[in-house]
């Protein structure tokens, strides 16, 4: 396995393990990164262990034209119980997300480290949230790392039910995105429309190489 140096490069994407890891060590900088999240590389790991990069050969995606909204939802958000913000609780969203018990959606064991790494990348504005509110209080939400069209996502929360599907139905709603990564598969995430396509592929639509479908 490669460790990284104090270099701001990662190997080349054939010496990935079977596992998905292409790297470990280095840091989690701004500059590292957003060099990471532009080559379809991100962290995982637990507290305790070294970094752990990722890029894995299979990639899970939702295409906004494939986004699935049940019938329930549907009226969730016809109600019109939620208020829906961005980018105004980014460190609450990701407080939430570290702290906050979550069943099958999609996300990564949020360290200390890295939840400061993610504030300052919010801080820069590459790092993104979504908020749900409730009257006034903050019961939902999701952030990830944008790159150019295409959303990273990392994590999100519900406090109640549906707050965090309907953050991530706001997200790709709001049609600033050509692709939402959500990195790796999960029952979750494929009820809503995301499927598994292949790294290559993900990295042609990150790179601005090849439209999406």
């Amino acid at each position: 396995m490669i460790w990284l140096t104090d270099k701001l490069v990662f190997p080349p994407y054939k010496d990935t393990s079977k596992e998905g890891i292409i790297a470990l060590g280095g840091d989690l900088s701004v500059d590292r990164l957003i060099v990471a999240y532009s080559n379809g590389i991100f962290p995982w790991y637990c507290d305790g262990e070294p970094i752990v990069w990722y890029c894995p050969f299979k990639r899970m995606v939702l295409f906004p034209k494939n986004l699935k909204i049940s019938k329930s939802m549907r009226k969730v958000i016809r109600n019109n119980t939620f208020e829906i913000t961005e980018n105004k609780a980014f460190e609450e969203v990701i407080y939430n997300c570290k702290s906050v018990n979550r069943k099958d959606e999609f996300g990564t064991w949020i360290t200390d480290e890295m939840e400061q790494a993610y504030i300052n990348l919010h801080k820069k504005g590459v790092a993104k949230s979504i908020e749900i509110w409730q009257d006034s209080v903050l019961v939902g939400g999701l952030y990830g790392v944008e790159v150019g069209a295409v959303f990273c996502g990392e994590s999100m929360f519900s406090k109640v039910s549906n707050a965090s599907k309907l953050a991530f139905i706001h997200l790709v709603k709001t049609k600033k995105y050509k692709v939402i990564d959500c990195q790796v598969y999960n029952d979750h995430l494929a009820s809503l429309g995301a499927k598994e396509i292949d790294r290559d592929g993900f990295l042609a639509i990150l790179k601005g190489k090849k439209n999406p479908e």
